[in-house]
């Protein structure tokens, strides 16, 4: 069994066309063709069936393509540990980060290691909460920044960076808009504009508000941040967001409010896997992690 099977296997599996599969390898189909066959021999079993001018996965070939995924997944992580081994400092770092921490956290924190590091490179993934949780666990991902954490899981290891409060943002002309601080039940005559429900800061702001003794009125959802920001602006409603995406980012026609009370504070960290090892080039820019927001800290 040859590793150059099993990426054909899996290219054939996931476009069912033996011929796309060819055309996005840059392969002959008749090649293709002819290592299927010989993995097929090879396990004693098709792999493949055909309906029309595709071809469907067998069930036991479903059961195959999904140990292969893993597998070959396991084989590019080794050769890349190899690779960062002979020259750590020239890695790749692939990370995860949620919309929340997009606009300040996540520049501040990449800008100042490649002032130390410049020549490691990053890939950056977006992603909802859960799927970064399940990123780290599927090996999609070996860091992810989140806030907040996620509850003890024996699989992932998390990492508190920093404590924040989440704030009250709202129209520049809201007549609470020049209070020093606010209380959370002054505003459950608002209307709100909130993340969707399934993101972990719609939970958040919708246990605020219960905490507060009320239901918002949520007449509005927004995806990102900006657009939540832009919401306000124009006067639609009120929000509930963390204090380090407004930091640099509050959008015009806008003010933030501290809620005094209930207060309602998130973990920021960063998670990554317990069962497995991460690279070279991962291990350091977590310890820079750690280390920066250590340094914040003793400043405040």
């Amino acid at each position: 069994m040859e590793l150059r099977q099993l990426r054909y296997f899996v290219e054939v599996a996931e476009r069912e066309h033996i011929s796309e599969a060819a055309e996005h390898l840059h392969v002959a189909q008749s090649a293709i063709s002819r290592q299927i066959a010989n993995l097929e021999d090879e396990l004693g079993t098709p792999l493949f069936e055909r309906v029309g001018r595709n071809v469907k996965l067998t069930p036991i070939g479903k059961t195959f393509l999904e140990h292969t995924i893993t597998a070959l997944k396991a084989i590019d992580f080794a050769a890349k540990q190899v690779e960062e081994y002979l020259d750590p400092a020239k890695g790749s770092i692939k990370i995860g980060f949620p919309t929340s921490l997009a606009s300040y956290v996540l520049p501040t924190v990449i800008s100042a290691f490649k002032r130390e590091y410049p020549d490691l490179q990053f890939q950056l993934r977006q992603g909802s909460y859960r799927f970064l949780i399940d990123a780290v666990k599927n090996r999609e991902l070996n860091l992810a920044f989140l806030g907040p954490l996620p509850p003890k899981d024996e699989s992932i290891q998390s990492t508190i960076l920093f404590t924040e409060n989440i704030a009250a943002l709202l129209p520049a002309n809201h007549p609470l808009a020049k209070r020093e601080s606010i209380q959370l039940a002054e505003l459950r005559n608002d209307l709100f504009v909130l993340f969707p429900d399934g993101y972990i800061l719609h939970k958040v702001a919708m246990d605020a508000c219960r905490a507060a003794g009320f239901l918002p009125n949520v007449i509005s959802e927004g995806e990102d941040l900006d657009a939540l920001k832009g919401l306000v602006a124009a006067g639609i409603g009120v929000s509930l967001l963390p204090e380090s995406s407004l930091y640099d980012s509050a959008a015009r026609f806008t003010i933030k409010v501290p809620i005094e009370s209930p207060t309602i504070p998130r973990t920021v960290g960063i998670i990554s896997p317990v069962n497995r090892e991460i690279a070279p080039s991962e291990i350091i820019f977590l310890d820079f992690v750690k280390n920066f927001f250590s340094r914040l800290s003793q400043f405040q």
